[in-house]
């Protein structure tokens, strides 16, 4: 092609947006019938690069549309508007295990979008593109500001709403990693919710003391949470993923100073010896580690550590007592947790107790461990550090790319929808489903 004969011209828009927005690319002014490779291209925090890619033929008039045209080969295939963020993927080279996080939400997640010559696969950074544009993706939409907690030992960020309040709040636990992780709180108060994100794993408190935090800790969280002069502490949520989710349930069942709204589960389990502390719960997750499982690449399986589901009471939470509407997220090809069976027990626990209308239940084929937020890039298997023993492990979470970002997109929009009519509407509307996708 002629560069002097065809200035090709690329157009995103938004340039800039928050991170679940979609945003649509087009390309203009190349021969009819040309072949081309729309690639990005994103270095993140840790200095790690990632790239995706589609294969594309223009139009007639010259023209491709990424939201209406189909993708031929790449890093993902068919019509895919978002496959340009959600199948990132680390660039050849990179280190095994590589997981995308975004750990500072004050910064935007920069990504190139670039136009190629012809059908490829590799090298693509190394060349000049035929056009290209940089486009801003934040966690953190204007005006939402960011405060740190430290008080009554916590270690915790707050992200307030712009706007005057005050706000519904949600209480935002992560899983087994540990550290203080706000992307998700940052979007959620994007979405006009008080989000505080609690690290609970590895807080000021327990590297100091070398104790795991116990209820009172958690329970402080949400007295700061319900008295803030900006959030409405009658409306209060709490989000959990992972080992995040069994704090959740026990809590929102068990606490008497916790009385949730609504609750939002993850990739979880209600499985864990009753009456003991945070302490002896991860002790008894240890001592089943004798059924770990290890794969042919070396990637280890923990899902079968609270297999089969008990049926001793003592050993899993009553969901059969909650008092607040729940919504479970799972995924079927979770590798990490047995959510899925966790889930069919929990929903045969509520329905004999009679509070099954307090239940929804997402339920997502070929989708994985980390169900994250929208176009966050899926990684089946990534390195991990236990917060304790700091033992590092090539964990398996499961999922198929395509369907995981299709679960990733789907469960964030009933989520918040779910979070809209719990916390800002006057009922507790809870409807027992099972939505597949």
């Amino acid at each position: 092609m002629d560069r002097k004969q065809y200035c090709v011209k690329l157009s995103v828009q938004p340039s800039r947006g928050l991170m679940d927005e979609k945003f649509i690319v087009q390309v203009h002014n190349v021969p009819p019938g040309f072949q081309l490779t729309i690639h990005a291209f994103h270095k993140c925090d840790d200095g790690h690069s990632w790239e995706a890619f589609g294969h594309y033929t223009a139009s007639a008039a010259g023209a491709v549309n990424v939201s209406e045209d189909p993708s031929l080969g790449g890093t993902y295939s068919g019509v895919e508007q978002m496959g340009l963020l959600w199948s990132l993927r680390p660039v050849p080279g990179s280190k095994p295990g590589l997981r995308m996080r975004k750990m500072n939400v004050q910064t935007p997640m920069e990504v190139s979008i670039s136009v190629y010559q012809g059908h490829q696969t590799e090298g693509l950074v190394d060349q000049v593109p035929l056009t290209s544009v940089v486009v801003d993706r934040w966690y953190i939409a204007p005006g939402v500001r960011r405060v740190p907690i430290t008080e009554g030992g916590l270690t915790a960020t707050l992200f307030l709403p712009s706007g005057p309040g005050p706000f519904p709040g949600v209480l935002d636990l992560w899983g087994g990693g540990g550290k203080l992780v706000e992307y998700r709180s940052a979007l959620l108060a994007s979405h006009g919710f008080a989000s505080m994100a609690l690290d609970y794993l590895t807080p000021k408190i327990t590297i100091e003391t070398g104790k795991i935090v116990d209820n009172q800790y958690f329970e402080t969280a949400y007295r700061v949470l319900e008295q803030h002069p900006l959030v409405l502490g009658s409306r209060i949520a709490m989000l959990g993923l992972s080992l995040g989710t069994s704090v959740t349930l026990k809590l929102s069942v068990y606490s008497q100073v916790i009385k949730l709204r609504c609750a939002v589960c993850i990739s979880g389990s209600h499985v864990q010896p009753l009456g003991g502390s945070w302490q002896q719960v991860l002790t008894c997750f240890k001592e089943n580690a004798g059924k770990t499982r290890i794969n042919e690449e070396g990637h280890v399986i923990w899902r079968d550590l609270l297999l089969p589901i008990p049926t001793d009471p003592t050993l899993k939470v009553d969901v059969g007592q909650l008092q607040c509407p729940l919504l479970l997220v799972v995924g079927e090809d979770d590798q990490n947790w047995p959510a899925p069976e966790s889930a069919m027990d929990m929903k045969e626990m509520m329905e004999k107790a009679g509070n099954s209308h307090l239940l929804t239940v997402l339920s997502y084929p070929n989708a994985g461990h980390l169900i994250e937020p929208p176009y966050t890039p899926h990684a089946r298997f990534s390195k991990f550090i236990t917060f304790d023993t700091r033992q590092k492990a090539m964990v398996l979470w499961g999922g198929e790319t395509a369907a995981h970002s299709r679960a990733q997109e789907d469960a964030w929009r009933k989520m918040l929808i779910f979070l809209r009519e719990n916390l800002y509407g006057g009922t507790h509307p809870g409807a027992t489903s099972v939505s597949h996708l």
